[in-house]
């Protein structure tokens, strides 16, 4: 079972409206810390996200460390869809990820 920290508002996970970020991290990766310190800045005022912060040391999964053992942290917005970035924040694509989300809220 994967080491998962949560962060976040505290909304239901199963609220389709509701963005769910997957950071894959270890805990002494100071490149990791910064990008989920970067993140949880570009959080819309009067909206809210979570985050899952999956230690791959920790999780004891041979698959994760060979997946993300060089790349961490990696960041996904969906788990079934490609990964956002890796190292650095990439601040374009989440604010796009954001402005999706927002506007399938506003049609919802």
């Amino acid at each position: 079972m994967p080491s998962l920290f949560s962060m976040g508002s505290g909304v239901r996970r199963n609220d389709a409206l509701t963005m769910h970020f997957t950071l894959y991290s270890r805990s002494y990766c100071h490149l990791c810390q910064d990008m989920l310190d970067a993140l949880m800045r570009l959080q819309p005022p009067g909206r809210t996200f979570t985050v899952d912060v999956i230690d791959i040391d920790a999780a004891n999964d041979p698959q994760l460390l060979a997946q993300y053992d060089e790349l961490v942290p990696v960041l996904f917005a969906d788990l079934s869809q490609p990964e956002l970035c890796h190292y650095f924040l990439d601040e374009a694509r989440v604010r796009e990820v954001l402005k999706r989300q927002a506007s399938a809220f506003r049609v919802a």
